[in-house]
C-alpha cells in the first residue's frame, strides 16, 4: 500500500520544479530541488517496501491566499495522504511586489479556512505545518529587518496555535536556523535571508524527518538523516 505525501507553499518548496502538465512525466524534476527533493531522495531510498509518492505544489510567489485559492486543484483533487505546507514569507512586508504584509489576523484566518475545507473534502488526510522563517541578515530586509521579524513572529506562533487546533505535526525551523548561523554565516544556509541554500534545504529535510517520523511511522534514524544524538 503506497502513501502519498504532497509538499506546497512558496518558492522555498517549489525548488524550479517542471509545473507545465507535459513536464510532469520526467521524473528528474517533477520534485524540483528544495528539501521535498532531499526528503523524497532519503525516505524513497531507505524504505522502497513503503512506496512512499511524492509530490511538490509548491509555487514561487506564493502567499497563504494563493495556497487556499488552489486548494482544490492542487490538494484535495490529488488525494494524498499527507500534505505538508511551509508558507509565509510572502506574507511579508514586501515592498517591492506592491503589497503589505498580509498580517497576523488574516493570515491565520486563510490558513484555517484552507485547513478547514481540506479536512472537509479529505477527513483521513495527516497535516504536517512547518514554521516560517527568516535568516539574521540578507539583502531582502534592507533596513527593515526589525519588521519582518516582529511579523514572522507572529506568523510562527500562529501557525503552531493552528497546528494544535486540527491536530497537525509542527515542524519547528526558526531556532533551527538560529543555531545554525552561529557555526556560520547566515548566507551559507539563506543566502538572501529568505530562500536556503542546498544547505538550509538540508537543514529544513533534517527537521522535518525528525518531527514526522512518527506520523510515518519510521524510526529517528540518526546515522541516516545525521541528526545530532543531543537533538532527539
Amino acid at each position: 500500500m503506497s502513501t502519498t505525501i504532497l509538499f506546497t507553499g512558496d518558492s522555498i518548496t517549489d525548488g524550479n520544479r517542471y509545473k507545465e502538465e507535459k513536464d510532469r512525466g520526467d521524473l528528474n524534476h517533477q520534485i524540483g530541488h528544495s528539501y521535498a527533493y532531499v526528503i523524497n531522495a532519503l525516505l524513497g531510498s531507505r524504505y522502497p517496501e513503503r512506496d512512499f509518492r511524492f509530490l511538490n505544489r509548491g509555487i514561487s510567489g506564493n502567499r497563504i491566499i494563493d495556497l487556499y485559492a488552489r486548494m482544490y486543484e492542487d490538494m484535495t483533487e490529488l488525494k494524498p495522504d499527507i500534505v505538508s505546507i511551509l508558507a509565509g514569507v510572502n506574507d511579508g512586508p514586501q515592498a517591492e511586489h506592491a503589497y503589505h504584509a498580509t498580517g497576523r489576523e488574516k493570515y491565520g484566518t486563510l490558513y484555517r479556512m484552507m485547513l478547514r475545507e481540506l479536512k472537509q473534502e479529505l477527513p483521513e488526510v495527516k497535516i504536517i505545518l512547518c514554521e516560517p522563517f527568516i535568516g539574521q541578515k540578507g539583502p531582502v530586509y534592507d533596513s527593515n529587518f526589525e519588521r519582518w521579524k516582529s511579523c514572522m513572529e507572529g506568523y510562527q506562533e500562529e501557525v503552531r496555535i493552528i497546528a494544535e487546533e486540527f491536530g497537525a505535526v509542527f515542524v519547528p525551523l526558526q531556532e533551527c536556523f538560529d543555531q545554525a548561523c552561529e557555526k556560520q554565516d547566515t548566507k551559507y544556509w539563506i543566502w538572501d535571508g529568505i530562500h536556503p541554500t542546498e544547505n538550509g534545504h538540508g537543514l529544513i529535510a533534517r527537521q522535518w524527518l525528525k518531527y514526522a517520523s512518527e506520523l510515518l511511522e519510521i524510526p529517528r534514524e540518526r546515522k541516516m538523516y545525521g541528526i545530532p544524538k543531543e537533538s532527539l
